[in-house]
């Protein structure tokens, strides 16, 4: 049910969660994950490095914007104390949009604010808006995080947003804590007692509940 009513949402053509003067065409995927033979001898965790990789992907493919990660196995957390501990959270519940900062988001669907924050810990998102959703019956939530500090103002719990308006514009590394600039962008099915903030990355220990409490946002956005 909950994979239809998404697939209902959607268009016929994949939506840009970005500048809508980015076209398709100039984006294009790309993998983070731990078998990505690129990566090996690369220090991920380093943002110039990062971005160094993403470059590169983005040079090859003549792309503005590289996407991709939902359900992704990751090194980039590595060294990041949150993301630690007897099962390590490294796999990505997310999609991330790889972008130069202060580009523009665009709400991909009509919604109202829920909550906001900025979670300015080592490792985390930096400046995060989460939007309530509704579908028919169905009740959800999106979750954008590394945005710039800019993009928390003029918030309030319930503010709307009309589906294509501009919710935000990506941070900086230093303003996002340390990752190259980019967007989260996350379904949530249920927040819990959640506010401004959900996690992004999962333990493979916690991965039957979090990927069915975060369902794939390509459903939504039509991504391939």
């Amino acid at each position: 049910m909950v994979e239809d009513l998404l697939l209902q949402s959607g268009e016929d053509q994949p939506f840009r969660m970005l500048d809508p003067n980015i076209p398709l065409t100039r984006y294009c995927p790309i993998h983070l994950s731990w078998d990505n033979p690129q990566l090996q001898g690369m220090d991920i965790t380093d943002p110039e490095a990062c971005q160094g990789y993403i470059d590169s992907v983005l040079a090859t493919h003549n792309a503005r914007v590289a996407y991709g990660g939902y359900l992704e196995k990751r090194k980039l957390y590595t060294k990041a104390g949150r993301f630690a501990g007897n099962s390590p959270r490294d796999i990505h519940l997310g999609v991330d949009f790889w972008c130069i900062a202060g580009t523009e988001v665009l709400a991909p669907l009509e919604g109202r604010v829920h909550s906001f924050a900025n979670n300015s810990d080592p490792g985390n998102y930096g400046p995060t808006i989460v939007l309530q959703h509704q579908l028919g019956e169905l009740k959800f939530y999106t979750l954008y995080g590394h945005l710039s500090l800019e993009s928390l103002q003029g918030l309030y719990p319930g503010k709307e947003f009309r589906k294509r308006e501009v919710l935000a514009t990506l941070g900086t590394t230093k303003i996002n804590v340390g990752y190259a600039p980019h967007l989260h962008f996350q379904l949530i099915l249920d927040m819990g007692r959640y506010q401004g903030d959900y996690p992004g990355v999962c333990s493979e220990k916690d991965l039957p509940f979090y990927k069915k409490n975060c369902p794939d946002p390509n459903l939504l956005l039509g991504m391939k």
